[in-house]
């Protein structure tokens, strides 16, 4: 207090609206800080509540929607010697251009005769079947001819055998005859003798009637040996009627044996003939092989062999062609978490490599330089790095904010694309993000994503 004075209270009454202004601008300062963080604030939950579109990312390449439309090579169906090519790297193609000729390497077909040699050879052998033709039509008539002979031997031996047992059945009746006769003799004899002993007859007629019972009895003897040469002569009769059908059994079955020797060398002659113009037939397509033609139109990409004069095998490829005009597609591949979220109307939106774009994660819509596409399949095996593949194709009819893909894709360019899923909170997803949560699964998929709509 005793160094306080006039001139320096004079001088803090001066100085006071110099302190006091000071004071107050930094009051506002901090006023102002604090709206600004309480606008953020209030920015930052309006942004939480904001919609946020949930996506499934995945990176992959441009490929083609079919196989027919993908890079193939041409392969020779045989093999040969490069003699000359048609085309260069980079040439444009239409289906069945020539890409090379080849050369015969196979010492089997070098003979540039070998079409008529094998004509001769299918020539004789239509020659053999002829023949075998022919013997047996002559074989055939020898059967007739002796079905027609057998069956008059056969008669004519049957008839032989009635014959011979109606003769039986006459000598054993006259058997029968001759004995009763000489039955009649001895009584009659029988009663002469005992009327010779009561004087009745005379010596004379005694031996008369023994002469006469001799007589009788040499007539049985003879009757009965009548009989059995009937008898004997009947099992002759059917033993020639078995003779004659054995050697008519024989005579046929020769006739039938060369029959079937005929069949058989016609059948060998057609297999002979089958086989001889299979390969004539082969040998003129093989010919047309030496040609290696494109299949489709197209581009050579690259040529797999060089110069003149190399050997190449049987289904070598020689060449590789892109197809003109494929229908483009893309493949991305995606974490096997999400795959049971993608359904197969789901939009894709892609960036192509070579393409500048900028694209919004939460808002594809406002997306600049991405191209529109729809899930065309999911593969049912991952791959190897546990990944699934989803092919993409193009959206038609192209929505009308959007461009058709571009023409000057290639095949095998980089791709990158984000399946497109729900609508959620951005605080929603954010807490997703946070957890390592998958995308939300509002209701379950519609089909089968994995098949081709």
């Amino acid at each position: 207090m005793a160094n306080y004075t006039p001139v320096d209270h004079k001088k803090n009454w001066e100085n006071l609206a110099e302190k006091s202004q000071a004071s107050l601008l930094r009051i506002d300062k901090i006023l102002l800080l604090q709206r600004i963080i309480l606008f953020m604030c209030v920015l930052f939950v309006i942004i939480l509540f904001l919609p946020w579109r949930q996506t499934i990312p995945g990176r992959g390449t441009v490929t083609a929607l079919t196989p027919e439309d993908r890079p193939q090579t041409i392969q020779n169906q045989i093999g040969g010697r490069i003699e000359r090519w048609y085309v260069s790297e980079g040439q444009e193609v239409k289906k069945g251009d020539t890409i090379l000729t080849i050369s015969e390497i196979s010492q089997s077909y070098f003979d540039p005769n070998l079409p008529v040699r094998l004509q001769e050879q299918l020539s004789a052998k239509q020659g053999s079947e002829e023949a075998a033709r022919q013997k047996m039509r002559a074989t055939q008539a020898q059967i007739e001819a002796l079905n027609r002979g057998v069956k008059l031997q056969l008669v004519a031996a049957e008839n032989k055998v009635k014959q011979s047992i109606n003769q039986v059945k006459t000598d054993s009746a006259d058997l029968v005859a001759v004995k009763q006769l000489y039955a009649i003799s001895l009584a009659r004899l029988e009663r002469y003798e005992k009327g010779f002993k009561d004087g009745l007859f005379s010596l004379t007629d005694i031996e008369s009637r023994r002469l006469s019972v001799q007589n009788d009895n040499a007539k049985v003897i003879s009757q009965e040996n009548k009989l059995n040469t009937s008898r004997q002569a009947l099992l002759n009769a059917r033993i020639d009627l078995d003779n004659t059908r054995v050697k008519y059994q024989e005579s046929v079955a020769k006739a039938q044996s060369d029959m079937g020797t005929a069949l058989s060398g016609q059948a060998t002659a057609q297999g002979d003939i089958a086989k001889l113009r299979n390969e004539i037939a082969n040998i003129d397509f093989r010919r047309g092989l030496y040609v290696v033609r494109a299949p489709q139109n197209g581009y050579i990409i690259k040529t797999l062999k060089a110069g003149l004069g190399e050997t190449i095998k049987d289904g070598e490829s020689v060449a590789t062609l892109q197809p003109k005009n494929p229908q483009v597609a893309a493949e991305i591949y995606v974490n096997a978490m999400d795959v049971p979220l993608i359904e197969g109307n789901n939009g894709v939106r892609l960036q192509f490599e070579g393409w500048p774009s900028v694209q919004f994660s939460g808002w594809p819509s406002v997306a600049v330089g991405t191209f529109a596409g729809s899930v065309f399949s999911i593969d049912k095996m991952a791959s190897p790095n546990g990944t699934y593949r989803v092919l993409v194709r193009q959206t038609l009819p192209v929505p009308k904010a959007d461009e058709p893909w571009p023409v000057q894709l290639r095949q095998g360019s980089g791709v990158y694309g984000r399946v497109i899923l729900n609508s959620v909170p951005v605080w929603y997803e954010i807490w997703r993000q946070l957890n390592g949560f998958p995308p939300s699964l509002e209701k379950e998929p519609k089909g089968d994503a994995t098949q081709a709509k």
